[in-house]
Order: C-alpha cells, then structure tokens, then sequence
C-alpha cells in the first residue's frame, strides 16, 4: 500500500494559523504513523520583499493602529470571490505552488490561511490541480477571503461559522463542524494535584492564568498589580512568553504581591497551565479560545483588536463561557465580580464545556482521511 503523502499550508501571519497546522499533523501522525508530512509557510512561496513587507504591514498595523485593522479587516469582509482583489491574491506564487506539488505527488492538501487556500481552490476548478483541498477556518467568524467554491472540504469551529459559508453559497456536505483543531494533549489525561504541588501553588485557592505573552508590557503588569493586590484571595500564574523585558518588569509586583504569583517565560505545556486555572485572562485568537474552551476554561477577553479577535470575543460571550472587557476598569470590575461570585466562573464552565463538539482533531483528520479514501475508491471503480 501506497504510503500517505500529505502537505500541510499554514503561514507566520499569527501564531494560531501554524498552531492549528501542528495540530493536524499531531492528529494525521496518529492515524497514520507512517505517513510522510510536510509543512510549509506560504510566505516562503512570495518574493522576498513582498512577504517581509505584508508581514510588516499586518504587524504594524496590529500592534500601533489596530482600529484601522479593524476597518481594513470589515471593509474587505464581504469582498465576492471573483473580485479584482481576490482574483489578484489568487495568482501570488501560484506557479511555486504548483511545481512543489507536482514534484511531491500529496494525497491530501491541508491549508490553515486563507491566500494560499484560495490560490489552490482555484488550482482545483480550472482542473489544473488534482489533489483534494481541505481548508481549516482557524476563527469564529468567516471573512471572505476563506471562501472558495473550490475548497473540497471545510473544516469549521461552530455551526454559526458553518451557517455563514453556506450564506456565501458553499454547499453543506463539503463543511463539516469539527471545531478548530488543538494538540491532542489538550484532551489527554492530565494530573491537576501533580502541576499544582509543581507550580508551588495552593488547591483551596481560585487560580487566574494571565497569557501576558500576548499583551504590552503595561497592559500586562497593571492586570498582575490588580491581581497582587486583591483583597479577595486569589494565585496567579502568568506567562510572560519570550518578553523578557515583561517577565523582568514583574518583580517588584511579586515580591509586593499579598496573593502568590507564579512567573513564567515561554512555556510548551499551555494545557496544564489552563487544567489548573479558574479563569484565563487573554486576548482573543481563534487557538486560544478554542484551546481554552476544551479545557472548559471560562474566559476574560482585555482589549481583543478589531476583526477576527473581536468577532471570536463575541462569540465567547454569546455562548456565556467568558466576557468581554473593553476597558482597565471593566476589566477591574469582572475580577472582582467573578472572585467574590465563584458560581459565576461555575456557570460559565458550564458552558464552555457544551461549547464544542470534542475531539477536534480527531474528528477533522478521521474526515481528511475519509476523503482520500472516497477519492482512491473512485478511481477503482472509474
């Protein structure tokens, strides 16, 4: 038997894009150990200058005017396919595309970012391309640069995601509501006595996890000070990521606070933070939600940017498992509603444990897999 051949496209525009292809590699691995996988960033496919400039470009703007993010994010939502935009983005590094996949011979394609799905799609209705497309929809919301009538199969966190592109005119078997794919480690067994006695931390105590690895600096220490100086008890742990300038900036904060404080730089095992916390106070990216509501981990969502952070904050709150805090003082004021009301953060693991359907990757590589196989049976009996 033929060993499975799949290329998996993601791309460093945010983290969550690579974070869902790993995890569809972790899940393919699974089901088929010897399979032969490889993952590419799609920038690798652009000109040089032309990749480092739109990166630059989506950084900039994220990180300095992100309501203007937000306007070029809702101004080019309901873009048609066939636009001239749309028809543009369809041809970057298409002919690089094509000749990496011709020379690999995948079963399967597998794309996490739009552009590159779109390009491939398109590959697929001119008949130019042969192999199956199957688009993960790493958000809570759809844009229209994910929509492609040439896509074989989507792969969608929740049923509004999936409502939306049959809106656009995508037919309903090719969705499939799998919910975003994280690391299978976040649905193993975890030994919540083992990372709290590890952590140092204290089991009668509410436990808040601070990502502050996705905030600025001050942002992230004023939400620590709030923390330290609770009069409510209250351990926290916070994740720093690779800002050093952060993790060093806390220590007055710890050494001051009157709760425990745990610090942490850049850490590999998020699923055991979240397993022993109450709360996570983060922003917004379809990986985190969705990694944090498999953890039935309720939500605090500070400041998410306008655009697909702002529509995947909304649907956190839509469904109840977390709030949204436009403000420092809003912000102040749900800590100290939640730590003094723990039936709230009660209520609303509840509800973020009916949030998704489980399994997600499981559930979307069993579904990749199934569509190789229909192909191959295909051609048996063509």
């Amino acid at each position: 038997m033929k060993q499975l051949r799949v290329l998996v496209f993601s791309a460093a525009f945010g983290n969550g894009h690579m974070r869902a292809a790993e995890a569809v590699i972790e899940g393919i691995r699974i089901k088929e150990p010897l399979a032969e996988i490889i993952h590419l960033d799609f920038g690798d496919f652009l000109n040089k200058r032309f990749n480092i400039m739109a990166k630059k470009f989506y950084i900039d703007m994220i990180k300095h005017t992100p309501k203007l993010w937000g306007k070029f994010y809702y101004k080019t939502a309901k873009i048609q396919p066939k636009s001239m935009i749309q028809r543009f983005l369809n041809q970057l590094g298409r002919s690089n595309f094509l000749k990496y996949i011709q020379a690999f011979e995948p079963d399967l394609i597998v794309c996490t970012y739009p552009t590159v799905s779109s390009i491939l799609a398109q590959l697929r209705l001119e008949q130019i391309l042969h192999v199956p497309v199957i688009t993960v929809i790493t958000d809570y919301a759809v844009h229209s640069h994910w929509v492609h009538s040439g896509v074989d199969r989507y792969m969608v966190a929740c049923e509004d995601v999936k409502g939306s592109l049959e809106s656009w005119g995508i037919n309903s078997r090719d969705i499939l509501v799998t919910g975003i794919p994280v690391s299978p480690k976040f649905e193993g067994p975890i030994d919540r006595q083992y990372i709290i006695s590890k952590l140092g931390l204290k089991s009668e105590l509410p436990t808040f996890l601070v990502m502050g690895g996705y905030g600025g600096l001050e942002r992230t220490k004023r939400i620590c000070q709030k923390l330290a100086d609770s009069l409510v008890p209250v351990q926290s742990i916070i994740v720093c990521g690779k800002s050093e300038k952060l993790y060093n900036s806390l220590q007055d904060v710890i050494e001051q606070s009157r709760n425990p404080m745990v610090r942490l730089g850049y850490v590999y095992n998020v699923e055991e933070l979240m397993s022993v916390s109450d709360l996570i106070i983060t922003k917004a990216g379809g990986l985190t939600v969705t990694e944090a509501l498999t953890q039935h981990l309720p939500l605090v969502i500070y400041k998410p940017i306008p655009g697909q952070e702002e529509e995947n904050a909304h649907y956190v709150q839509r469904i109840g498992a977390g709030h949204v805090a436009g403000t420092e003082e809003e912000l102040g004021w749900l800590l100290n509603r939640f730590l003094s009301n723990p039936k709230e953060i009660k209520r609303m693991r509840e509800k973020a444990a009916v949030a998704l359907p489980g399994h997600s990757t499981e559930r979307a590589v069993e579904d990749m897999l199934q569509v190789v196989k229909d192909i191959k049976m295909g051609q048996k009996t063509g």
